[in-house]
């Protein structure tokens, strides 16, 4: 029997129990099935006692298995057919619903072909075979592994219409980009961190998966970053990956922006940036350009600015990962701008340096794990590219796929590559590159951090780490 025949009559299963056992809510059912169901909330519908009232975003009970609502979930472009042999099976040819003639069967049959590791990738199938003969798997690990549904697409768009329906607010919303986990389409795993920054997420980490013992003895100051650095550092990747490791909604707000676009309305839009967090929370809540806060209070701008600084800076200080769960981190390409208003907002200061010669090459390695390139010697690279980030070195190896591509070539050299970083070097972008002030030896991987700040604060972090992987 094909993989196909399997996917269907999982969704099939899956809909039948989902439908029957109302102990299951979202979080049991896969994702893919999630986006299929779920709806939007609306001003009218039915209650579960049957009564007329408002009705939230979410899924009801029954689930309808339709050679529609089939193919969406399983990507079989023709479930019907994958299924039709079956004993199993029938189809209603008026409505396109597909149903189960003889459940018994049908359960068995898929406990046959299915092992643990596509049981433990359903909550809902998890629960019902848990007590099977032949099943490894329990459905309290399948939960926890399963993707919570605060981390889809479906449910951030349905809260979001649901809490922001006025045309003011729809206008707010411009001004923050909201991502699903899924849309991130990175992970730390494909990141070249130092000793330093690995450290320090795997702390945020604990500390989020630990946050109600922490709130138990207290310790509410945490889980407000801030992320130090020049441009192209990995920054904003780094902060998007976590998101996606740690399947958490992606709020993220250029300041410059939200204190630009409606004067008069400035403070109110970074209140409701704030609320757009709450609401969607557990999220990652991610404040970019956090210099502008600094050069706004120290300048002549309009009042309505520094109204809106200050607010910020009040919201900074009332949100919290403990009892809000939202994880605020901020970036800057220029410490040395930050007063020290803007640094004490802030528990953890991780720097992003240029990336030593180690780093390079592993960076390199990274890039180009889907390429074919004759006698690739990444350290050879990593020495002639001195100065350069990870999204220069990124730069320089689209020049090289792109050149080769001109020649009807789909495979590079290490020539190829030397030339790219030759014509990389040649342009005018490159002597702008060291945008942080302060000690060269503070802008490349195992500098003192202290060096580029206003030297107002004391970040003790050793960065003497060796990349040389």
């Amino acid at each position: 029997m094909s993989d196909a025949a399997l996917d269907v009559v999982e969704f099939l299963l899956t809909t039948r129990v989902y439908s029957d056992d109302r102990t299951l809510d979202e979080n049991d059912l896969p994702p893919a099935v999630r986006q299929v169901f779920w709806t939007s909330g609306s001003d009218g519908g039915e209650s579960d006692s049957g009564g007329e009232t408002g009705r939230h975003a979410g899924i009801s009970r029954p689930l309808s298995a339709t050679t529609r609502t089939a193919r969406e979930a399983t990507d079989v472009s023709q479930p019907w057919e994958a299924v039709a042999e079956l004993m199993f099976t029938e189809r209603d040819e008026f409505s396109g619903t597909i149903t189960l003639a003889q459940e018994d069967m049908a359960f068995e049959w898929y406990a046959e072909r299915a092992d643990d590791d596509r049981l433990c990738e359903n909550p809902t199938l998890a629960k019902y075979y848990e007590d099977h003969p032949d099943v490894d798997v329990t459905h309290e690990a399948a939960r926890e592994q399963n993707r919570p549904v605060q981390a889809d697409r479906v449910w951030i768009d349905g809260l979001l219409e649901e809490y922001f329906d006025e045309e003011e607010d729809e206008e707010m919303l411009d001004l923050v980009e909201v991502r699903a986990p899924e849309e991130v389409d990175m992970s730390l795993d494909d990141l070249v961190l130092t000793d330093d920054q690995e450290n320090e997420l795997d702390k945020i980490a604990k500390a989020i998966e630990h946050r109600d013992y922490l709130a138990d003895i207290g310790l509410r100051e945490i889980g407000k970053l801030l992320f130090v650095g020049p441009p192209g550092t990995g920054k904003t990747s780094t902060a998007q990956a976590l998101a996606q490791d740690m399947d958490l909604p992606f709020v993220e707000v250029k300041l410059s922006m939200i204190t630009s676009q409606y004067l008069g309305e400035t403070a109110k839009n970074v209140d409701k940036t704030f609320e757009v967090a709450k609401r969607l929370s557990p999220c990652i809540l991610f404040i970019d350009e956090f210099d502008f806060v600094a050069k706004t209070r120290r300048s002549d701008e309009h009042a309505a600015l520094k109204r809106a600084v200050n607010t910020l800076l009040k919201s900074i200080d009332n949100i919290s990962l403990i009892e809000d769960d939202v994880l605020l981190i901020g970036a800057t390409n220029h410490p040395d701008q930050l007063d020290d208003a803007a640094w004490r907002r802030f528990d953890e200061i991780i720097n992003f340096p240029k990336p030593d010669r180690g780093m390079r090459a592993d960076i390199l390695d990274v890039i180009t794990r889907t390429m074919d390139i004759e006698e690739f010697d990444p350290q050879l690279i990593a020495e002639v590219t001195e100065g350069l980030t990870g999204s220069d070195l990124r730069m320089v190896l689209r020049e090289a796929v792109l050149e080769a591509l001109t020649e009807d070539r789909t495979t590079l050299n290490q020539e190829d590559l030397l030339n790219a970083v030759e014509e990389f070097e040649e342009r005018d972008t490159l002597k702008n590159m060291d945008m942080m002030g302060g000690d060269h030896d503070a802008l490349v991987a195992g500098g003192d951090l202290d060096a580029a700040s206003d030297g107002g604060h004391d970040h003790d972090h050793d960065h003497d780490h060796d990349h040389d992987h």
